[in-house]
């Protein structure tokens, strides 16, 4: 089954302000037009109805996209009917008729209207009207009226195509949206929810809110990592990188960093990518003996090849001895040599146990630690 976006564009907008039509001007970063464009690409076919003064403008906001440009008419019933003429010569199944100026349009929502034209000639979303409704005239309120049963329409409108092109050539005109059209042919349609980020761009403060839902949101990632090593013979432990004299030393596969390594499994599961055990398997021999700023390095180049920023680490020792103080900041500068982030963005911090457990009894040493990750 074949789908097709229609997109109304011949409008003039003058209400929205500015030199250019309102689908014509920038948002975001990019015509109004393009991002309506960009989210009705994956369909079969995209129609866009244009002014004829325009073409320049949409060849510019459509590049490299596959759309057909179709010269519109003198109102938006007219217009909307050249661009299905213009798709009946290889007539899709369906249509989605969108206005241009709704470019917050989502994925689930344009899945949802062609969804519910499996059983249904149209379907469109909208959303209840929840709030008082009143009539008024010279400033004044002059009653109320009931909001049961009231809906604020939005598009993409969806149709059968055979039908909805016979329902607009038997249409008089002037039609508020294709709806109407439908229904005045005995067309069914189908109300699918609404979003209220589907917005249409009508006057010049819709811009910015258009703007706060199209720019790219911040993905940030938290992940926390906790690891224990158990003391054993020795004369220094390696915590955060660095040697710590110590009357025992740390017992482990690798060098047994438990500061690097609950920091490493903090980045790990920012990703959701696992432990340092998926990546560097402790039945490995290679790994015997290992530093733990090879498993470090790793996490960090992972995070930035899949687009992130290491945007902070905070590690906490948790021990009786030693005392970790006198040795933190250059924990953290060694840290952030690793890491290749500024010093003020690695955190290390010691904690006891106040004489309980494992640590309290001084066999061992813990470590937990939070890892912030950010792509833009």
């Amino acid at each position: 089954m074949t789908t097709a976006a229609l997109i109304v564009a011949a409008g003039r907008g003058t209400r929205a302000g500015g030199t250019l039509p309102k689908q014509w001007q920038s948002v975001a970063g990019a015509p109004v037009a393009r991002w309506t464009l960009q989210a009705f690409a994956h369909l079969d076919r995209v129609v866009l109805v244009i002014h004829p003064d325009d073409r320049a403008l949409a060849l510019s906001a459509a590049q490299g996209m596959d759309v057909t440009l179709v010269d519109g008419a003198d109102n938006r019933a007219r217009s909307v009917l050249h661009g299905l003429q213009a798709l009946a010569t290889d007539p899709p199944d369906l249509v989605l008729i969108h206005d241009v100026a709704r470019p917050c349009i989502s994925a689930a929502c344009i899945a949802a209207v062609i969804g519910a034209l499996r059983d249904s000639p149209g379907a469109a979303p909208a959303l209840p009207v929840t709030d008082a409704l009143w009539t008024g005239a010279e400033g004044r309120v002059t009653g109320t009226r009931d909001r049961t049963g009231l809906y604020r329409a939005q598009t993409p409108q969806g149709f059968r195509f055979a039908e909805i092109l016979a329902a607009h050539r038997t249409h008089p005109g002037n039609a508020a949206d294709d709806v109407e059209v439908a229904r005045a042919a005995g067309l069914d349609v189908a109300i699918v929810p609404g979003e209220e980020r589907n917005l249409k761009i009508t006057g010049p403060r819709d811009f910015a809110r258009a703007a706060e839902l199209l720019e790219p949101q911040m993905d940030i990632r938290l992940g926390n990592g906790f690891d224990v090593h158990a003391f054993e013979e020795g004369d220094a432990v390696i915590l955060c990188g660095v040697r710590v004299p110590h009357d025992h030393a740390l017992k482990g596969h690798s060098d047994a960093d438990v500061g690097m390594h609950a920091v490493t499994d903090a980045l790990y599961g920012a990703l959701a990518m696992g432990d340092i055990g998926r990546h560097f398997p402790p039945s490995d021999p290679q790994w015997k003996g290992a530093a733990s700023e090879i498993f470090l390095r790793h996490a960090c180049d992972l995070a930035r090849t899949t687009g992130f920023e290491i945007s902070n680490v905070d590690v906490t020792l948790i021990c009786e001895r030693p005392k970790i103080g006198p040795h933190a900041d250059a924990m953290m500068q060694k840290m952030s040599e690793i890491m290749q982030v500024s010093p003020d963005r690695v955190s290390v911090k010691a904690t006891t146990s106040e004489r309980l457990g494992f640590t309290g009894r001084e066999e061992g040493i813990a470590a937990i630690a939070t890892a912030t990750l950010v792509k833009p």
